[in-house]
């Protein structure tokens, strides 16, 4: 019975995401793909983001873009431990609650995000 409504509120997210036709998510609207991955793709609409590994599954998160910044906050729908391995290991986003980006660079169809030494290059898919 859990997994139904757990099911159900997956479901009801991504009605609210395909409802919000971009909201909040202004320039970041849209679906990125990792630059050096064909199967890691994060995608932001309204204020709910989706980090999804076509092998490994998929993970949504609430995120805030405040000038430079991104804040993003994941949600574990099922809270088994592949959610945070999605993206911690798999994408290199860490802590899994409360993810801290600067924007270096954001275009129609590229995003560069960066966390100390480390950078991530996204195009738009």
């Amino acid at each position: 019975m859990a997994r139904f409504f757990n099911t159900i509120i997956a479901l009801s997210l991504l009605l609210l995401v395909s409802c919000q036709e971009g909201g909040e998510a202004g320039d970041l609207f849209g679906q990125w793909r990792l630059a050096d991955s064909d199967t890691k793709y994060v995608s932001f609409s309204g204020s709910l983001t989706l980090f999804r590994s076509i092998s490994e599954g998929e993970v949504y998160g609430k995120f805030q873009h405040v000038g430079d910044s991104l804040f993003i906050q994941c949600l574990s729908i099922y809270g088994v431990p592949s959610d945070t391995a999605i993206v911690e290991k798999s994408f290199g986003f860490q802590p899994f609650g409360d993810i801290r980006l600067r924007i270096e660079a954001l275009s129609n169809d590229k995003i560069v995000l960066s966390k100390g030494q480390r950078q991530w290059k996204f195009r738009k898919y």
